[in-house]
């Protein structure tokens, strides 16, 4: 009973500490857009030209794959970060010296996770419940088939989601900001191994096909299949839920999911994969404590200087060190303009703690980008060009408060004049260390589209870190949100999403240029009010 209460009390703390947050209000702010979204139809789905007739059961399997797919996405970024915060605020050295078990702790973690994605479910639900009287062809209310794909797809999910985010925070590698890129690749990942090969195939999923959905869509794509072949038996079982895009021209409807004990345990199951990664955190939990860390790199230790005691010492350490106890005198030549010593001492900053085999890579690439035929320099070794450098451009904007040299670096003379602009051009400098490559070939080739693209690209990338790292304060927000856009919009050269401008049919160049300079305007008005409040 008495770790229950300290469980209870534990979570309890930790959601209180993240509603208080303005980042709390802004996660509620993106499930009411998407809520928005859904209702206003922007996001579809759809099977080949049909979707179904907005009654409950409609709108709550909409509701509930949106919210097991795209929030789980978002909701992981939102939440990893937990153990972190206790161990910059100390509070978690105070937890330390308590008899609290490793697992408790990351367990009570996760649930504190939990609790914060559960009340996006809940604001969904709310939406779903409005979409269902106000927008719904059919206002008759079903609770149950309403809210039942939101208790069973989402939540589960978003359990698993939060043990996910504490595990990586466990992790040497994947605490910082490679596991806000790898989490992408493996959420993207997730959705897929739900689809098994009977469900491609249009036939019925099997036991383990339900055990291995994560989303619950694949299973309720299945189901809708079989409603929908008894109005079109030429179905092709295309399956989509897109955002924006055409909207389908024909209706069928349909009465919700058919929940089984298979379903239902399989959903359950989720929660035990939860409990289990949570646990598993607790194995590579360090609680606090730096000297059981087994990957943490050890810096090398500067010697010290022997204590100097009394003013004979001070004295003697003055004759053999001439500069000892001497302050440099600022000189009006001090106060001069220099902009390239402040863009070097920037770009050594950013490229700081790098080993010898990221520079390799970055050579590589940047060779690869000059010797590749210039349709696989442009539509595919770009790419990996330019998200390579990504932990290095995350840094921009947000050094100051994440080392906390705000007052130092802010009381510089002329910081809004000299400091902001220097690390814009370091960052535009690393997006050309690397593929500048495509540039030169690019000019020989005399394409000059290509070239302009490339050249808005080469200031759109920096200038979109820079901004979100000065409006966040940190890292992760242009981590998540870069990997996303480089992965939709530039990989798969998704018009008007391809902010490479090396393909001309994906290309907009004027588009990135105006968001180049609202990023930049934004940015530089929340650097003057921050030095104004200095």
């Amino acid at each position: 009973m008495k770790r229950g209460r300290v469980l209870w009390h534990l979570v309890k703390a930790d959601f209180l500490t993240r509603v208080r947050r303005t980042s709390f209000l802004v996660t509620l702010a993106f499930a009411v857009f998407l809520g928005y979204q859904t209702f206003a139809g922007n996001i579809v789905m759809q099977l080949d030209d049909f979707r179904g007739v907005y009654n409950s059961a409609w709108v709550g399997a909409l509701m509930g794959v949106v919210t097991s797919s795209f929030l789980t996405l978002v909701g992981f970024y939102i939440v990893k970060g937990s153990i972190l915060r206790d161990e910059t605020t100390r509070v978690g050295q105070i937890l330390a010296a308590t008899p609290m078990s490793k697992g408790f702790y990351t367990l009570a973690k996760s649930l504190g996770n939990f609790a914060v994605l559960a009340s996006m479910v809940f604001v969904m639900a709310v939406a779903a419940l409005c979409m269902q009287l106000i927008r719904a062809e059919d206002r008759t209310l079903h609770l149950w088939t309403l809210l039942s794909p939101l208790l069973l797809y989402a939540l589960p999910s978003m359990a698993f989601v939060a043990a996910l985010a504490v595990l990586f925070e466990t992790l040497p590698v994947l605490r910082g900001g490679v596991g806000n890129v790898i989490w992408f690749f493996l959420w993207t990942g997730l959705l897929v191994a739900g689809i098994g090969p009977e469900a491609t195939r249009g036939g019925l999923p099997t036991n383990a096909d339900y055990f291995h959905d994560f989303s619950g869509l694949p299973t309720m794509m299945v189901q809708m299949r079989t409603t929908i072949l008894q109005v079109d038996p030429n179905f092709h079982n295309n399956f989509s839920l897109s955002i924006g895009g055409r909207p389908p021209q024909h209706r069928f409807l349909w009465t919700g999911v058919r929940w089984d004990s298979v379903q239902v345990a399989a959903r359950f199951t989720w929660f035990a994969y939860a409990i289990a990664a949570a646990l598993l955190a607790s194995v590579f939990f360090h609680r606090f404590d730096p000297a059981r860390e087994r990957f943490v790199r050890r810096r090398e230790e500067a010697p010290e200087r022997p204590p100097v005691e009394g003013l004979a010492a001070a004295k003697e350490l003055v004759r053999s060190d001439p500069w000892a106890g001497r302050l440099t005198p600022l000189s009006p030549a001090s106060a001069k303009n220099r902009f390239i010593s402040v863009v070097a001492a920037e770009l050594r900053l950013m490229l700081q703690g790098h080993r010898w085999w990221w520079y390799a890579v970055a050579g590589g690439l940047f060779i690869g980008c000059l010797a590749a035929p210039l349709p696989a320099s442009s539509g595919g070794v770009i790419l990996a060009a330019w998200i390579w450098p990504i932990l290095v451009w995350s840094q921009m904007g947000s050094r100051e408060a994440r080392y906390a040299t705000s007052s130092l670096i802010f009381s510089a003379p002329r910081a809004l004049q000299r400091q902001l602009p220097a690390v814009w051009v370091a960052g535009v400098l690393v997006t050309l260390a690397t593929g500048g490559g495509l540039a030169i070939r690019l000019l020989v080739a005399r394409d000059l589209h290509g070239l302009a693209g490339f050249a808005v690209a080469v200031c759109f990338i920096p200038s979109l870190a820079l901004a979100l790292g000065v409006l966040s304060g940190g890292s992760k927000f242009f981590e998540a949100l870069y990997t996303v856009w480089w992965y939709t919009g530039a990989a798969h050269h998704l018009r008007g999403g391809d902010f490479t401008g090396t393909v001309a049919s994906s290309s907009r160049p004027a588009l990135y240029l105006a968001l180049t300079v609202i990023l930049l305007a934004a940015c530089w008005m929340r650097r003057r009010t921050q030095l104004a409040y200095a």
